[in-house]
Parts: C-alpha cells; sequence; structure tokens
C-alpha cells in the first residue's frame, strides 16, 4: 500500500473514532497520551508521515480497536494480540470441548507445551480413576472422558512436543491409596499404574514425563502452551497470562523443575510399573 493511502485511512479512521468517542480534541490528544497540536496535524492531513508506534498502540488501546484496523489493513476492528489483557480469567465449566482449553491446546500445536498437573496427568488416567475423582469433584463423568480421549489424541499427532513436571511423591500416594485416593481399591490403582507406563512407552517421545522431589521443589498446576499464553489452574478457574514476560518467568521456573528431576522421561514407564507391582493395601504407609 502506498504511504499516501496508508496515512489517508488513518486519518479518516482517526476521525471516526474522535467523532465515536464524544471528546473534544484536547480530551481525546490527553486520552491517547498527545497534545492537540499534534493532533491537529494528524487530522489535517498535512503531512504523509504516520505516528510513533508508542502513539498507535496506544490509540488502538484506548478505543480497543486492532492496530490492523487503525492502519486499513483490515477490515476487523477486533484487539490484536499486541493490545489485548496481559491476564484473564476463564472459567473452567464442565465440557471440555466447548472450553477455551481445547482452543489453546489446537492453536499450540507445532510448539512445545509444558504442563504441571495438579493430580494424575488427565490423559494418562484410567476410566475408574475418571469416576473415582468426577464422584468426589462432582464434575461431569463424560467432560473428564472427553477431555482425557481428547489429550490423548492430541499427544498421538507428529507434530506434538508436550513435556509434563509433576512431584515424584504424587505417585508414591496415589500407588500406597492416601490423601484424595484413600478409597481407590489397590486393585485399581495397580491398573491405573500399569495403565499409565504402557501410555507413557508408547507416547514417547513426544509426551515425556518427568519426576521431582516435591519436598525440595513446590509448583502451582499450570499449562504453558507455547509462547502464546500460560494457564494456572486454581479450581474451579484458570487465571491465563498472556504478556511475553511472565510466560518467559513461568517457563524458566518449568524449566528448574526439569532440571531437578530425579526420574527421566525414559525411567518414568519403568518408575510406574515398579509401583504397580509392589503391594500396598488402602490407606498404607
Amino acid at each position: 500500500m502506498d504511504k499516501r493511502d496508508l496515512s489517508a485511512i488513518f486519518r479518516e479512521r482517526l476521525k471516526l473514532l474522535l467523532t465515536r468517542s464524544d471528546l473534544n480534541q484536547s480530551a481525546f490528544a490527553t486520552a491517547v497520551g498527545i497534545d492537540r497540536s499534534a493532533l491537529s496535524q494528524l487530522l489535517s492531513g498535512a503531512s504523509t508521515r504516520l505516528p510513533r508506534a508508542e502513539t498507535l498502540l496506544n490509540i488502538a488501546a484506548e478505543f480497543k480497536v486492532s492496530l490492523d484496523w487503525l492502519l486499513g489493513l483490515s477490515q476487523d476492528e477486533g484487539l490484536t494480540g499486541e493490545i489485548r489483557e496481559s491476564l484473564e480469567i476463564e472459567e473452567a465449566p464442565d465440557g471440555f470441548d466447548r472450553t477455551l482449553l481445547a482452543k489453546w491446546f489446537a492453536e499450540a500445536a507445532g510448539t512445545k507445551i509444558r504442563y504441571v498437573p495438579a493430580g494424575i496427568p488427565d490423559l494418562l488416567r484410567t476410566h475408574a480413576l475418571v469416576d473415582y475423582e468426577a464422584n468426589i469433584t462432582n464434575r461431569s463423568r463424560q467432560a473428564q472422558a472427553i477431555e482425557t480421549q481428547y489429550r490423548i489424541e492430541y499427544n498421538r499427532r507428529p507434530e506434538t512436543d508436550m513435556e509434563v513436571c509433576m512431584p515424584r511423591h504424587t505417585l508414591e500416594i496415589f500407588a500406597r491409596g492416601l490423601g484424595v485416593w484413600d478409597r481407590f481399591p489397590e486393585a485399581d490403582r495397580k491398573q491405573q499404574l500399569a495403565h499409565m507406563a504402557t501410555l507413557l512407552d508408547d507416547l514417547y517421545p513426544t509426551f515425556r514425563l518427568f519426576l521431582y522431589d516435591g519436598r525440595m521443589r513446590y509448583s502451582i498446576p499450570l499449562t504453558i502452551f507455547g509462547p502464546y499464553r500460560a494457564a494456572i489452574y486454581v479450581g474451579d478457574m484458570y487465571v491465563v497470562l498472556n504478556a511475553t514476560q511472565p510466560i518467559q518467568a513461568l517457563t524458566r521456573h518449568f524449566d528448574n523443575l526439569i532440571r531437578v528431576a530425579d526420574v527421566n522421561p525414559h525411567e518414568a514407564a519403568a518408575f510406574a510399573r515398579n509401583l504397580a507391582g509392589m503391594s500396598f493395601p488402602s490407606g498404607s504407609v
């Protein structure tokens, strides 16, 4: 697009925003961080120069429009990723396929996904464990089953790259039937661990499980979807971070968990099988 055409479209859209805002030129200029004389020059068309990037971002953010629309590169006024809110709250209702979680996984295909689960990783659970935990949490069995199947199919894609890091003692507590699993029968626990071992072998290396000493490190449950976003699980909702800096900070946190792992992905299946072969009556210490 010719620079003069770009400048003309920008000027017309700036005038449109001024009209919509019901502000006078002084108030409009203050709202976007420039003085009134600078705004007058932009509106007059005396120059084909566009404002600084900072001013463009301020205009787009203040009036909830996209940079592409403002510059005439798109007819869609919607916000772009560059100026969207850096933090969002997303509820985690039943129906995995109807939530943004499924969309985030799809968008992150081809990038590395990093995952710290709240318990046994979703895609590694048996139907028996899904049913048992659904009774505890009052979540839909069907919704959890759909989520489990989706994640298995997702991790069978050749472009998938997923790392999971969790405390080793979570599996040890599970094997012993302690905590929330104190009423989950030993036979079902053994079946779960054997099922987990089989899937770990089957999905490796696109799905890699690291186990670290939970007495030495702590992490909240989270998923990092490549460079795009991070979702922190807080029970019945997700705190979603979109800005680059916090995503990078959480990625460093995750990588630090991997560095201290004492069970690595090529050992994880054997670790689960070993636990499955032990005898731990429910509630044993």
